[in-house]
């Protein structure tokens, strides 16, 4: 499973997984349907409030609107060229956003080749009118709409985030950390990792971005667990916070979410060393206030609208084929919050 989303009463999931399916969930019982297929991996589902309206993505660089009530898919988007890494819902349910970019060494440092397309594009979520084409460095892998649906943020595989007026499409900042980027010597020379997910904070006024640390041999999925705080709308958007010693081990952070409380959120991941894959951050002074080991890879982490429940999506080791058939080994945890 590489992504998911929850309905309103938190009583069915949203499923996108690697074998191109958008999958119904019933939350109690585990029984699930398919909705609709991409020609490639589904790296993304959004529910739209208010609708019987879901959204998909995938790797075929494709858009899907599908119609929950009929069970029907009503419009298909040719979004990009290559991949849909992400694709966001802002918080009104009005656009819906998607980031891609393929990367290619663009010189002898093996830096990343300009774009050939829009790394980031933005759509009207309920007629699917594209609105805007940004513009940024590929790969593009993160994005997330700001609370108030004002602003949106992506990032890339070199650690940098940019910022964009959603109303307008102007780019309002863009800044880069070291510590979301690696530099593979082993096994494989180029560049690796990147920010994997990004949230505002609830008052829009910073960005968190997460992914791994960097490490001599990115390969291993074992660099530093990381999130970093940023005032993205100050000169040169200062690092304000990040994860402290003594609360990170070792592994790859795929997913940030904030409970609807807004008094902590959460990041998960795959565990390379450590005790947990997901962890919960206060708010305020950034602190680890309590995790869980899942044993497998984490993709996604969803909290129900009224803040009782936490899903996390993710997958077991993928099995080998038997007869032609992969076992299923995508994975939904359901967490009671106290």
């Amino acid at each position: 499973m590489l992504g998911l989303d929850v309905s309103a009463d938190a009583k069915t999931l949203y499923a996108a997984c690697m074998d191109g399916g958008i999958y119904q969930v019933d939350a109690q019982s585990g029984e699930w349907k398919l909705l609709a297929k991409h020609e490639s991996f589904a790296s993304g589902v959004c529910a739209v409030p208010g609708s019987n309206t879901l959204i998909s993505s995938g790797y075929d660089g494709v858009l899907q609107w599908h119609d929950l009530a009929g069970g029907s898919t009503i419009r298909k988007i040719n979004a990009h060229q290559f991949w849909s890494w992400q694709s966001a819902l802002s918080l009104d349910g009005k656009l819906v956003a998607s980031v891609t970019g393929q990367y290619l060494a663009g010189g002898p440092k093996y830096e990343p080749a300009p774009e050939t397309e829009p790394s980031v594009k933005i759509f009207d979520a309920k007629i699917g009118t594209r609105l805007h084409e940004l513009t940024h460095v590929p790969s593009t892998q993160a994005v997330a709409f700001s609370p108030d649906s004002q602003y949106l943020a992506a990032g890339n595989l070199m650690g940098e985030i940019r910022v964009w007026e959603v109303a307008s499409g102007k780019m309002l900042a863009k800044w880069t950390s070291s510590s979301f980027t690696s530099w593979g010597i082993i096994k494989s020379h180029c560049y690796q990792g990147g920010v994997y997910s990004l949230a505002f904070t609830p008052d829009s006024q910073h960005v968190i971005a997460c992914g791994m640390g960097p490490m001599r041999d990115p390969m291993a999925g074992n660099g530093k667990q990381t999130w970093q705080k940023f005032a993205w709308n100050k000169p040169n958007a200062p690092k304000v916070d990040e994860i402290h010693d003594g609360d990170h081990g070792n592994g790859h952070p795929e997913s940030l979410a904030y409970h609807p409380s807004q008094k902590y959120f959460v990041m998960a991941g795959r565990l390379a060393q450590g005790k947990w894959n997901a962890g919960f951050f206060d708010e305020k002074t950034g602190g680890l206030i309590n995790s869980v080991d899942t044993k497998c890879r984490l993709t996604k982490a969803v909290f129900s609208a009224d803040g009782s429940k936490l899903f996390l999506a993710g997958a077991t080791g993928q099995p080998k084929a038997k007869g032609g058939r992969y076992e299923d080994f995508g994975r939904v945890f359901v967490y009671g919050i106290a």
